[in-house]
């Protein structure tokens, strides 16, 4: 039996191809490598355990440096890495232009859904495959959102993201020192990644597989 894919069409099933479709096509790489790097992510988020709820709603109550810890740290080794894979023609990447009061609005409305749901959209998916049925509900919350945002974009909310005012990248700002802007820039995040002290915070379920002399909450 011939098993037939379509990827023209407005069903359910066409649009899912085409998202595959897309990915295929926007030189990102196989999908075998990009499934792959989406494993690796999985792993280390796993790892990591920042898809805890203590460890997101710790980062907005500064009681837990682990998510800062590595953010900073992501940031700096990936920033200069990507800048040079992308000079020396291996990768590129798309500068979105810099809306003010769109960023604004809307970092601060993803700020407190963050803290509330205690999930980012990176961590959010790992935890529904852990089988958190309150992450799921938000995510199903989010795709509604994202749904409203899209047939309202015109009418409500182009206009409140206010004007562009272009593209603009920080190594940009010194023209003819970009590479050393960029290194600098890596290694001072890095290091601010290095110099924040490890504080965290533990939920009961990570607790009972520690023996009693290495519980935080006991000592």
């Amino acid at each position: 039996m011939d098993i037939v894919v379509k990827t023209a069409g407005d069903d359910f099933f066409s649009r899912l191809a085409q998202m595959f479709e897309n990915v295929i096509h926007q030189g990102h790489g196989s999908l075998a490598l990009v499934f792959l790097i989406g494993v690796i992510f999985g792993g280390i988020i796993q790892y990591t355990r920042v898809d805890k709820f203590e460890k997101i709603a710790g980062f907005a109550m500064l009681k837990d440096t682990i998510v800062p810890k590595m953010l900073f740290l992501a940031v700096g080794l990936t920033s200069i890495a990507l800048y040079f894979m992308i000079e020396a023609g291996w990768a590129h990447y798309h500068v979105k232009p810099i809306i003010w009061q769109g960023l604004i609005i809307g970092g601060t409305l993803f700020g407190i859904s963050m803290a509330i749901f205690g999930k980012c959209p990176g961590t959010g998916p790992v935890s529904i495959a852990e089988g958190r049925i309150d992450v799921l509900v938000g995510a199903i919350g989010g795709l509604l959102g994202g749904l409203v945002f899209t047939f309202y974009y015109d009418d409500f909310f182009k206009p409140l993201m206010g004007t562009s005012a272009g593209k603009l990248t920080l190594p940009e700002l010194f023209p003819g020192h970009e590479h050393l802007v960029v290194l600098i820039f890596g290694i001072i995040v890095t290091l601010i990644a290095i110099a924040i002290p490890k504080v965290e915070m533990f939920d009961e379920a990570d607790l009972s597989k520690l023996p009693d002399d290495q519980r935080p909450d006991r000592q």
